[in-house]
């Protein structure tokens, strides 16, 4: 029993030591609170005494620092940029002198590059090999029957129109067999211009007839050129000659260009025509590489320009705050600007700044007229 009240007692003085412990931190923490205010008194008061004994000090203490920009005219340009591609001008689909066949051989590969006239595929010739053969029977009985023929007429026997039936039988012969070896060359597929095979979508025992999806594409990469889809609301802006700017980002490359075409019909599904731009040979250029197309389509000279954040908005319209001097003191400026326009991060001011103006570039926010300011 004694033992029992002893473990009692420890627990229920561990307890109230905890309790104890939280209260005395309580107390301690109102204590530092305030303690904090009286510092905090004390502070305000001693800077309106200071202020009172040293007003210069304390004016510049109030002036807010701020960052400015003397400004200067400068070139602007602007530019839609759209994503586009590398293509080629040159763009060949192989197809069959006639019907086409079924394919017996290829001769090329994915990549290759092929001479014009150079013999790529081989159509089944077996139909026309067969006529050629039963037709060179009867051209060799023909013949040797027109020989006889002319033969004994030159003796009296026989009539002349027996000798030009047999000559005509001949020539009627040599001009199938003539037709059978424009058939048997048909049966040859050729190259129709010098360039790359960018496409062989064609394998021995297929039918060949020329469709580009089961055929082959022969590009020409030596004439280049970058095209774009452009949104049909530039339609009115987008035209033929205007200045382009074209990067590959995949080679780091930028090209300056023109463009040289603008179509003149708008996608049903796309809503947007196509633009087009020539590009020098370049063997660093593959077609289909993406390539950013910057087109210019509005640059000024010597224009006011300034970074889009400082433009600020109120009832009135758009403004920014400059540097200025009134009375010896150095204190913001509202300036009301008309803005023109937008790229990146720039904006063209048409009317509102000039020359040498000191555009507050950081510390705008918050600032109203006539405020005093220090760039240090």
């Amino acid at each position: 029993m004694m033992s029992m009240l002893v473990i009692l007692a420890a627990c229920g003085g561990g307890k109230k030591d905890a309790n104890a412990i939280l209260t005395d931190k309580k107390l301690e923490l109102e204590k530092l609170r305030k303690e904090k205010e009286t510092v905090a008194s004390k502070i305000t008061k001693l800077e309106e005494e200071i202020n009172k004994l040293d007003p210069a000090a304390a004016a510049e203490a109030s002036k807010k620092l701020v960052a400015v920009t003397i400004l200067q005219p400068e070139d602007f340009a602007h530019y839609i940029d759209l994503q586009g591609r590398i293509s080629t001008e040159n763009v060949y689909i192989v197809t069959p002198r006639g019907m086409g066949g079924q394919v017996k051989s290829v001769h090329v590969k994915l990549g290759d590059r092929v001479r014009q006239g150079q013999l790529l595929l081989k159509l089944d010739d077996a139909v026309v090999r067969q006529q050629m053969a039963q037709l060179k029977t009867q051209m060799d009985y023909a013949r040797d029957l027109y020989n006889r023929q002319q033969a004994v007429w030159k003796e009296g026997i026989g009539t002349e129109v027996q000798v030009l039936n047999a000559k005509n039988a001949v020539e009627n012969l040599e001009k199938q067999m003539s037709l059978l070896n424009e058939q048997m060359a048909m049966t040859n597929v050729y190259a129709p211009a010098s360039g790359v095979a960018e496409t062989v979508n064609i394998r021995v025992g297929e039918l060949f007839n020329g469709n580009p999806a089961a055929g082959i594409t022969i590009i020409n990469p030596s004439s280049l050129k970058a095209v774009v889809d452009v949104p049909e609301n530039y339609s009115s802006k987008v035209k033929k000659g205007m200045d382009v700017i074209i990067d590959v980002p995949d080679i780091s490359k930028r090209i300056n260009s023109k463009i040289t075409l603008v179509s003149e019909t708008i996608g049903q599904t796309t809503r947007s025509f196509i633009a087009e731009s020539k590009i020098a040979a370049d063997p660093s250029l593959k077609p289909n590489q993406v390539a950013i197309i910057r087109i210019l389509d509005h640059a000024s000279k010597n224009a006011m320009v300034i970074p889009v954040a400082t433009i600020q908005t109120d009832e009135k319209g758009k403004f920014v705050y400059v540097l200025d001097t009134q009375n010896g003191k150095t204190v913001a400026k509202k300036k009301p600007v008309v803005v023109g326009e937008l790229y990146e991060d720039k904006i063209e001011i048409r009317q509102g700044l000039q020359a040498n103006d000191q555009l507050i570039t950081q510390g705008f926010q918050g600032l109203y007229e006539g405020q005093l300011i220090t760039t240090k």
